[in-house]
């Protein structure tokens, strides 16, 4: 590869030496991983959305002492639904006892209130902390949260899914905006539309934003080697964002399961659900999604589904089925392969500098040849 390198003016910003980032997945993000991805010149991340403050802390102290590099911290911006009574949760958990019996579990237990960390308190963290990125997904930060972040040195951003919500994330000061294809696994970051039908593709969702936006946007779904780096960055993105290529990953917190599945597909086995947690999210289809996915099952809403199946997920995977297990994944989950996290983020820098060094070979122009009698 000589001395030619991968970079944007977003990468340039960062102090990284390819841009990539590892997606901020909760629970399955460790410091370990993310250190792996950062030491290789890209940015690690850890997903924070169902960590308390003093874990928050623990884990960046950890990943501190693993590296030297920028990482990013993530953080879900749902709002918190009103506190569900118990006798109005009863449907829902009716809805989910067979499956609790099946694993020989107690009986489901009503969701308590509060469902999900303090967000605020969170961010208090994060200020405290002073990561190098805060990002959030599921919703925009207020504006004076986002200066706040930048009044500690801290570059931020937001994930999108509509041009309505990317151009509502540049007026609210973010340095940057994830374009989340439709492709991509895990939780949708819809707000401002339906997340069910809010699923343009990442190329074409790249490419409108980066028509509407002054600032830079980073690419995330279906993207799982260097080709699909190097698609994105032709169409303008200065970043590529990638999940589901870092689970099976040996530093990931994924279960061996998890792993096993993503690199066994064959195809694109995905489906959006939200039966998992109350909000929909793209996964890899098992026996609960296909049995959950008439309109009717009742659920609670997020983050309350999520604590309510939290057990059933848990069993599942300590009795190493698939069945009930969120298995969180993008559409182009068959490229998956297990490699250690710096050696990925090598091979994707090898594999794009090759793809577009293999296009330049096939686009080299030539003075065209006049047809006979023109």
């Amino acid at each position: 590869m000589g001395a030619v390198r991968l970079t944007t003016p977003l990468s340039e910003r960062l102090a990284l030496e390819v841009p990539i980032f590892q997606a901020p997945m909760a629970s399955v993000t460790t410091p370990a991983l993310a250190a792996a991805v950062s030491n290789a010149g890209g940015l690690g991340a850890l997903g924070c959305a169902y960590m308390q403050p003093d874990v928050m802390r623990r884990d960046v102290a950890a990943l501190r002492g693993l590296t030297r590099r920028p990482f990013q911290i993530n953080f879900f911006v749902a709002p918190q639904p009103d506190p569900v009574p118990a006798a109005a949760q009863r449907e829902a958990i009716d809805a989910l006892a067979r499956y609790y019996r099946e694993l020989r579990l107690a009986p489901p237990e009503p969701a308590v209130a509060p469902y999900a960390p303090d967000l605020d308190a969170q961010l208090e963290a994060a200020l405290e902390l002073r990561p190098a990125v805060v990002t959030c997904h599921l919703n925009e930060l207020p504006a004076e949260r986002v200066a706040a972040l930048h009044a500690a040195g801290i570059v931020v951003g937001g994930s999108a899914t509509c041009v309505a919500e990317a151009k509502r994330l540049e007026e609210s000061g973010m340095d940057f905006v994830i374009a989340q294809g439709g492709e991509a696994g895990g939780h949708r970051g819809s707000w401002m539309r339906d997340p069910q039908t809010a699923l343009t593709g990442t190329l074409a969702l790249v490419r409108l934003l980066v028509r509407r936006l002054d600032v830079p946007v980073v690419a995330a779904g279906g993207i799982m080697d260097g080709a699909g780096i190097a698609a994105v960055l032709a169409l303008g993105a200065q970043a590529a964002q990638l999940g589901t290529a870092f689970i099976p990953c040996p530093e990931s917190a994924a279960t061996e399961v998890y792993r096993a599945a993503l690199v066994d597909a064959a195809e694109d086995e995905t489906s959006l659900t939200d039966k998992f947690s109350g909000k929909p999210a793209r996964g890899l289809r098992n026996r609960y999604m296909r049995e959950t996915a008439q309109g009717d099952f009742p659920r609670l809403p997020f983050p309350a589904q999520n604590q309510l199946t939290a057990k059933l997920r848990t069993a599942s995977a300590q009795g190493g089925s698939p069945e009930f297990m969120a298995l969180w994944a993008g559409q182009a989950v068959a490229l998956s392969r297990r490699l250690p996290a710096g050696e990925l983020v090598r091979e994707l820098e090898r594999e794009t500098l090759e793809t577009i060094n293999r296009l330049e070979q096939r686009c080299v122009t030539s003075t065209p040849q006049r047809r006979h009698g023109t």
